[in-house]
């Protein structure tokens, strides 16, 4: 007889994503705030962030220049990517920080694995006129 326990099997959440799980997260995470990029875009996104990782899961903030910077404050708010910080002593006695920006790889892997239901309201607003018509006037009598 199994238990509930049983099962309940452990899931590893990987410490890596693969280019086009990271561009399918992009474009589902962008769709969930009515923005859409379509797949040569969201795959050379993709690109141009893994660029900065490698084959680590984080990347110091200094290193940035203004215009990544802004693609990676793009790209926290869709969850892809989030932040640390980490607080020393320098031998002066000051407090230095330094920030991180760390891929969310369980946030990946849930984007990319969701069902897609992207509504272009732009276009259901551009046929809404037709909802106003009463249905006689559709029929062919």
């Amino acid at each position: 007889m199994s238990t509930n326990s049983d099962d309940n099997k452990r899931v590893k959440i990987r410490n890596y994503t693969k280019m086009d799980e990271l561009s399918q997260a992009i474009s589902r995470g962008l769709s969930l705030q009515n923005r859409r990029m379509g797949y040569e875009e969201s795959m050379a996104a993709a690109e141009h962030l893994i660029n900065f990782f490698g084959y680590s899961d984080r990347v110091i903030d200094n290193m940035l220049e203004p215009e990544d910077r802004d693609a990676f404050y793009t790209m926290e708010d869709i969850g892809v990517l989030r932040t640390e910080r980490e607080e020393t002593t320098l031998f002066d006695g000051r407090e230095w920080r330094i920030h991180y920006w760390i891929l969310n790889i369980s946030k990946i892997i849930s984007l990319a694995s969701m069902q897609s239901n992207y509504v272009d309201s732009e276009r259901d607003q551009d046929f809404s006129v037709y909802e106003e018509i009463p249905d006689e006037y559709w029929s062919l009598n």
